[in-house]
């Protein structure tokens, strides 16, 4: 979406702290548009900014990686709120003392509030936050005031107002759920403190970006790799409704889609008069992953065989001026690594921009949306219920659902594995209920009995998360009755599996996929 779409934008500092995203989550929530920027992201790409948010931190402001950020610059751009390292900053900055705590506070704290403040419009005297610091502001420079702390901080909020726009710090999270008034304090500081307007909404997206569409593309016509899933659909309906038949899509088989997936997908978009063309490459692109086993091997070698199955189709067609990705906010963080803000997890094979040889400009209408916003996004676009609710599935599909090396017949039990999970979870009614579930081939066979033989097989693991963004997850607690039935007829289905393990980790420290 264009800034001109959305006037009053939010930037959020990245500091480096797991919730970071979080922060741009619950802001979201309050229908206001926020950006993640990293720390030392040039400030003068703030200037306009609404609120700036500066987020916490594993770095600590008295230790050698401490993270520096141009306050003077920033305060005169926008109001202020300091969450955790960025409060410690801001009181280190103006003449506070932060130290080591005693006794590290991590957890339910209660806060205690001291004195009046916007920040605390509509809140009880006294509210449930989470903690997680392990240093502490001991003393508040001159000019600040105390506005709240707990039993055991002296400080756990404070405001400044003697600069150009008001500084507001507090030592706890609001964008944790257990900082039971955390979403009320995030408005109190967006819009009763800084006049955010609550306009950010999928209708006023959805108008928007297709005037956006419209305005770049102008006659030219658009290339998009589709998937099936829930982002590049959703990309295609957008640019459907913008410019129509200028639109040409291309739905790749790498034969490592679910069964059946491929024609079961391609007649549906028939059905929503979506122009894609099938391509079935699913000889080329396991040909080249035969004896591949190293997870990112396997990405790069899928990655450069749908370029090369993409280049020579597209050469079929004529005047295609731009490509369209279905990129997702969660892509682009987890694809950016600076000093501080969140590593570089996974390579994404559609973040980083175009290779140089193709002379495309790139369309990307959803790259500022979580996942439940693209649903939302979904849903406004009129896309069908078995688009708009389908669980994500990984863009090198089953080939990281394979661990180590990948041959046909593992993709085979992959996939009727999956199939006898995903089938079962639907009609148990489960599959609404979990927000994406697969079945993972281990590189791992053990000794079974089967009648009266004995069997030396492979090893399927079942997942099932539920997240609302693929941030952070948690396992999904599956009837143990409908896992025994799932594990009963894969074993009795699929002859080369002979025992089924459930994972039950979490997103962090694990990842959703194993690979």
């Amino acid at each position: 979406m264009s800034l001109t779409a959305q006037p009053d934008v939010v930037h959020i500092l990245d500091f480096g702290s797991q919730y970071t995203q979080l922060i741009a989550r619950r802001v979201r929530e309050l229908n206001v548009y926020c950006e993640i920027r990293p720390y030392n992201t040039d400030l003068n790409n703030l200037e306009g900014a609404k609120a700036i948010i500066l987020s916490g931190s594993p770095c600590s402001v008295n230790g050698d990686r401490r993270l520096d950020v141009d306050l003077s610059k920033l305060v005169s751009i926008a109001p202020i709120l300091g969450v955790c390292y960025g409060a410690q900053y801001i009181a280190d900055t103006y003449g506070g003392t932060v130290a080591p705590s005693e006794k590290r506070e991590y957890g339910k704290a209660t806060i205690s509030i001291e004195a009046g403040s916007e920040l605390w419009q509509d809140m009880p005297d006294n509210s449930q936050v989470w903690m997680s610091h392990a240093d502490t502001i001991l003393k508040l420079g001159e000019g600040f005031d105390l506005i709240a702390k707990t039993s055991s901080i002296p400080v756990a909020a404070f405001s400044y107002s003697k600069e150009v726009n008001p500084i507001y710090g507090i030592q706890f999270h609001p964008e944790v759920t257990h900082s039971l008034d955390g979403l009320q304090i995030l408005k109190n500081f967006l819009v009763g403190v800084c006049g955010v307007k609550q306009g950010w909404t999928s209708e006023s997206f959805v108008e928007q970006a297709i005037e956006d569409i419209r305005k770049k593309v102008g006659s030219d016509q658009v290339l998009l790799g589709i998937s099936g899933g829930v982002d590049s659909t959703v990309a295609a309906m957008l640019i459907h409704q913008a410019i129509g038949d200028q639109l040409t899509s291309f739905f790749i088989n790498n034969g490592l889609l679910r069964k059946g997936e491929f024609q079961d997908v391609l007649d549906k978009y028939e059905e929503l008069g979506l122009n894609v063309n099938g391509i079935d490459a699913s000889e080329e692109f396991l040909t080249g992953l035969d004896g591949v086993s190293d997870p990112e091997r396997k990405r790069k070698v899928i990655g450069k065989t749908f370029i090369d199955v993409f280049l020579r189709e597209a050469e079929k067609l004529d005047n295609i001026k731009w490509l369209a990705q279905g990129t997702i906010y969660p892509d682009v963080i987890e694809s950016v690594s600076v000093n501080g803000p969140s590593a570089t997890i996974k390579s994404h094979h559609n973040v980083g921009g175009l290779p140089d040889y193709l002379d495309l400009e790139l369309l990307e209408p959803l790259r500022m949306l979580f996942k439940d916003e693209v649903r939302r996004v979904g849903r406004a676009v009129k896309l069908p219920d078995m688009f708009v609710d389908r669980h994500p599935f990984p863009g090198p599909g089953l080939a990281i659902r394979v661990l180590g090396e990948i041959s046909r017949e593992k993709v085979r039990l992959c996939q009727e594995a999956d199939a006898i999970y995903i089938n079962l979870l639907k009609s148990s009614g489960w599959y609404d209920k979990v927000w994406q579930a697969g079945a993972i081939l281990l590189p791992v066979k053990s000794v079974g009995v089967m009648g009266d033989e004995r069997t030396y097989e492979y090893t399927c693991a079942l997942r099932a998360v539920n997240s609302k963004d693929g941030m952070t997850a948690e396992w999904s607690p599956l009837p143990y009755e409908l896992l025994a039935e799932i594990s009963n007829e894969i074993i009795n289905s699929v002859k080369g599996i002979n025992r089924v393990v459930y994972d039950i980790s979490t997103k962090p420290p694990a990842t959703i996929e194993w690979e």
